[in-house]
């Protein structure tokens, strides 16, 4: 049996990092090839960008950065000197320092054109990768001037390149092509939904509190079930299009469903009924955090548009919560089993978990 100060040191390891909200640091490039050169798009989040802009930049913190004219220079510099562009076997510059917009989603867009055209060969280094967190993902899609995609790639700190090797088939776009790209988005976004829940710590300690209560198979089992469920309805409202709910809504909403679970859990004793509706229901309103991620950086596959990204993101998302659900819930249903620990045990859990959510909460708020 685990000892009173054995427990609290695991809690205290596993709420040492509650101060990093789930973030897949996620960017984009995309880079067409044309008959007069090639025009490149990176898309940043501006979170992002005040990681890497100068301090002395007149980046007033009353001011948003959209009212801040005099940073665009300072991205569209550090954007051109982070990146790396081959074209032929010759490093190529643009005939500018580029443009720099941003949106109403908090994103940056700073757009370069490569002057000299592409015989057969093309690379893109994303060096600036090295200086952005070590899990910061970039996702590179590459087209012909018809808008076919010719490549994709997510880009990483220890894989930071992306090549071409253009021939007559590849520019006219053959099915074989077309597979193995589609083919390397799946697994790419896969891979970014499996380590997006691995690290979203919100997600999991919402997923923590619905389970908690639980002492046997059957209830933990139709809690997951519902929460895919909700999931996977998301995944088709955003992906066709029907509804689009702005990340700076679903985030607080999301740090509310964690405080809303664990207040029930203790004014219900442990012993909340109908826990799979509201399971159904809150995991709508996560879905649309996983969604967003993707849609508000303007992520998407060129072949297949945003289905591929967002069913193997949430794909991932959901084989990663199950791994953590099978290694969990034995610890859980093991506690509740110990009289001296199983008195305490909702309580106190869903006491520590309502107030992260009520950090995230007051936090996202005031930053939206």
């Amino acid at each position: 049996m685990f000892s009173r100060k054995t427990i609290a040191f695991i809690f205290l390891i596993a709420f040492s990092h509650l101060g990093l909200a789930h973030d897949p640091g996620l960017s984009s490039t995309d880079i067409a090839i044309k008959t007069q050169g090639v025009d490149a798009k990176i898309t940043f989040s501006l979170q992002d960008i005040e990681a890497f802009v100068p301090m002395d930049s007149d980046l007033d913190a009353e001011v948003t950065p959209i009212e801040q004219e005099n940073v665009k220079p300072e991205i569209a510099k550090w954007a051109l000197n982070g990146v790396q562009t081959t074209i032929d076997g010759k490093k190529v510059s643009p005939d500018s320092l580029g443009s720099v917009s941003f949106d109403d989603k908090n994103n940056a867009f700073i757009e370069f054109h490569y002057p000299q055209s592409v015989g057969q060969t093309l690379r893109f280094q994303a060096d600036f990768l090295s200086k952005l967190p070590a899990n910061h993902k970039q996702f590179v899609t590459i087209k012909n001037e018809s808008g076919h995609s010719l490549s994709e790639k997510m880009l990483s700190q220890t894989d930071n390149v992306i090549d071409l090797n253009l021939t007559v088939t590849s520019l006219n776009k053959s099915n074989s092509t077309a597979s193995e790209a589609k083919s390397t988005t799946f697994n790419d976004f896969l891979l970014l939904g499996i380590e997006h829940i691995l690290t979203g710590y919100d997600h999991l300690l919402f997923l923590l509190s619905l389970l908690i209560v639980t002492r046997s198979f059957w209830p933990a089992f139709k809690i997951i079930t519902y929460f895919t469920i909700a999931h996977s309805i998301t995944l088709a409202l955003a992906g066709l299009n029907i509804i689009d709910i702005p990340g700076n809504i679903v985030e607080p909403l999301i740090a509310a469903t964690i405080v809303y679970v664990a207040v029930e859990n203790i004014l219900r004793d442990g012993k909340p009924k109908g826990r799979q509706w509201l399971t159904f229901f809150f995991g709508l309103v996560h879905g649309f955090g996983f969604a967003a991620v993707l849609r508000e950086m303007g992520i998407s596959s060129y072949e297949t548009g945003i289905l591929v990204p967002l069913f193997s993101f949430n794909l991932g998302v959901e084989l990663g919560q199950i791994a953590v659900t099978v290694l969990v819930l034995p610890i859980i249903w093991w506690l509740h089993k110990q009289v001296k620990i199983e008195a305490k045990l909702t309580s106190v859990c869903s006491i520590l978990i309502a107030l992260a959510g009520a950090y995230w909460l007051i936090e996202r708020t005031l930053l939206s």
